[in-house]
């Protein structure tokens, strides 16, 4: 490759992969000598761009953290990815990430060419969320380590709180990130347990990746989401449930997750929603809750306990009185 400009450009777009390039490997993807490839390297740095080498015969180049970020190389693909990407991020309870979303997306969609922010529109108007969203919000940070080990490949060591409560200690090698709308996934191979495992992202804290490589191991189901939606079910028994809403079915159906079924009307101001969910009781009870309408559960007797439960608490939470005299505002 002899026009200097465009084989910058290449050799930006593989360092910006996140693994270490060994010079050699750079050369013969680039069609040129080592000595061209060092020659290049030294351009980069010129500009701004922080390449870092490592010696000795396992030794390469990679772009490490700078004082500032320097403009990224997109492909088309990348692009109309992060653009998807940025607009689904900025509708999801990705916590302080939403707005943070809109000004990215923004600052892309407005250098994007004409033929790229078509792709981007069509895809988003054909694309309908499986859920809406309302699940535990995540750390960016938390997402963007995990990100960084399953690419890397590197292994990724973090603290796991189970369903119980209880900590552990886990060491991994990330397979992927899967979204659901409501909650992250983390699909990886247990180090210690010697098996795949799905991991809820909300529940994992201090993730770091540990510097040690692996070769990524074949996934039993061959598709992460797959694999997530068969451990989901595993693990969680479904909920065959049975509700009347004294309110309109387009009504009820606007206050509803995506990820349970539309209810059906029963005349104009009646409608009835009957369906299995993989949800846990706790959640339908509230989503139901939430819906601000007169309703009444005919199944299962656990959501009629769980409500009325809820119902009490809330009922001593509203009725309780203080009991110390505030003085402020005293004469």
């Amino acid at each position: 490759m002899t026009d200097t400009p465009a084989r910058l450009l290449q050799l930006l777009s593989l360092l910006q992969t996140p693994r270490e390039w060994p010079g050699g490997e750079l050369a013969d993807r680039l069609a040129v000598s080592r000595r061209t490839i060092r020659r290049d390297i030294d351009r980069l740095r010129d500009l701004g761009y922080p390449v870092q080498a490592t010696m000795g015969s396992d030794g390469g180049y990679r772009l490490v953290a700078g004082k500032a970020m320097p403009p990224l190389v997109l492909d088309d693909e990348e692009a109309v990815a992060i653009a998807v990407g940025l607009r689904a991020g900025a509708g999801h309870a990705v916590e302080g990430i939403e707005e943070a979303s809109v000004r990215a997306l923004a600052k892309l969609e407005q250098v994007l060419p004409s033929r790229l922010r078509h792709r981007v529109a069509t895809l988003q108007a054909a694309t309908i969320p499986l859920t809406s969203g309302d699940g535990a919000t995540i750390d960016p940070d938390t997402l963007t380590v995990i990100a960084g080990a399953a690419i890397g490949p590197e292994r990724l060591r973090f603290s796991y709180r189970a369903g119980d409560g209880r900590q552990t200690k886990r060491l991994v090698e990330p397979y992927r990130l899967v979204s659901t709308g409501r909650r992250w996934y983390l699909v990886a191979y247990d180090i210690d347990r010697e098996d795949w495992r799905t991991f809820r992202v909300d529940r994992v804290s201090e993730p770091f990746a540990t510097g040690a490589r692996f070769v990524p191991r074949e996934l039993p189901t061959g598709d992460a989401a797959e694999f997530v939606i068969r451990s989901m079910s595993r693990r969680q028994p479904s909920v065959d449930f049975d509700v009347t809403f004294e309110a309109p079915a387009e009504f009820v159906a606007a206050r509803l997750p995506g990820s349970l079924p539309a209810p059906q009307p029963l005349g104009d101001r009646r409608c009835r929603l009957r369906a299995s969910a993989t949800d846990s009781v706790e959640w339908l009870g509230l989503r139901i809750a939430l819906v601000d309408a007169e309703f009444t559960v005919h199944q299962p007797p656990e959501l009629v306990d769980y409500l009325s439960g809820l119902g009490s608490r809330l009922t001593r939470a509203a009725t309780q009185r203080p009991t110390g005299r505030s003085t402020e505002g005293a004469p």
